[in-house]
């Protein structure tokens, strides 16, 4: 059932006068960098402390109670307006992308993860054109081949951990990352932002939750203190509840290619904060590997089909 007011198509945002309102969701993006920025190096000192999956499954619980505790009433009218099959991959693929992004913080530098992760403006058109038969033009290539050009300078000399596991889960949150834009901007036509998010966050929670009594036997934050529970809060409500709501609020109004474009910004704030807070530093290679890979990712988002 499609809810013609959550269509693209019937969605008009108001102007003022002198400064348009349809700039709007890229500034959505552009604070969703910047509170990622800053998550993305205090979760990793955080997991010092706290195993992985116990932090994520508090993180994510959190945030799924938050909506459901202020929403709930709208997000029940808003599940009978669609099927699950509207809401199922892009929960699947963001939950998936975000727990991968947590691995690889662990496993590799806060720095190399964003990177890595920002080749999801990359994976976009080729997922479209997998998914949806989209086309691809050549001229496609030689961005490709930069992009391993980065990827080598980046991880393999850019003072960073090297290309390991920490960096194989970099890229696969850059995939399912990629897939939340996709499956979320064709399923934003008939969910609306606040029930998608709160399906996002609980499947999130729903995830985590199996790995935690997978892998850790069960929830463990004995040896969580204070500024620990401070990080899980700000990872719930501000990464979790507004990171979310504010991807799925600005790909109501602009592609999936523009906000992956905007999100490129995101590595930038990660590396500002990765070195005030952990004093993680780049080498001029891997300065170079990241410019060449941000290059490459703006490019083949503005690039057209």
């Amino acid at each position: 059932m499609t809810h013609p007011s959550s269509s693209k198509e019937n969605i008009h945002l108001p102007a003022k006068k002198g400064v348009t309102l349809r700039w709007l969701p890229c500034g959505f993006i552009l604070l969703q960098s910047i509170l990622y920025g800053f998550g993305d190096p205090i979760s990793k000192a955080a997991y010092e402390t706290v195993p992985l999956y116990s932090l994520l499954s508090a993180r994510y619980l959190i945030a799924f109670l938050f909506l459901a505790l202020l929403f709930h009433k709208r997000i029940w009218q808003g599940l009978k307006a669609c099927s699950v099959k509207d809401w199922l991959l892009p929960s699947l693929c963001i939950a998936g992308g975000y727990i991968a992004t947590n691995v690889a913080i662990v496993l590799t530098t806060a720095t190399a993860t964003a990177f890595l992760r920002s080749l999801s403006t990359v994976m976009t058109p080729l997922l479209a054109l997998v998914i949806f038969r989209r086309k691809f033009s050549p001229k496609h290539i030689p961005i490709l081949l930069l992009v391993v050009v980065g990827l080598y300078l980046l991880c393999g000399r850019g003072g960073l951990t090297g290309f390991g596991l920490g960096e194989v889960f970099g890229l696969l949150s850059a995939l399912l990352l990629a897939g939340s834009l996709v499956f979320g901007e064709k399923a934003l036509n008939n969910v609306d932002p606040v029930t998608l998010t709160t399906v996002q966050a609980g499947m999130s929670a729903f995830l985590t939750l199996i790995f935690t009594f997978l892998f850790e036997g069960g929830v463990h934050l004995e040896t969580a203190g204070g500024a620990e529970w401070a990080i899980i809060v700000y990872l719930a409500i501000l990464c979790t509840v507004a990171g979310y709501f504010l991807q799925n609020a600005a790909l109501g109004h602009i592609s999936s290619r523009t906000v992956a474009l905007l999100q490129c910004t995101g590595p930038v704030m990660t590396a500002l904060f990765s070195r005030v807070i952990l004093g993680e530093t780049l080498s001029p290679a891997g300065m170079l590997g990241a410019a060449i890979l941000l290059a490459c990712v703006a490019a083949e988002t503005l690039m057209k089909q």
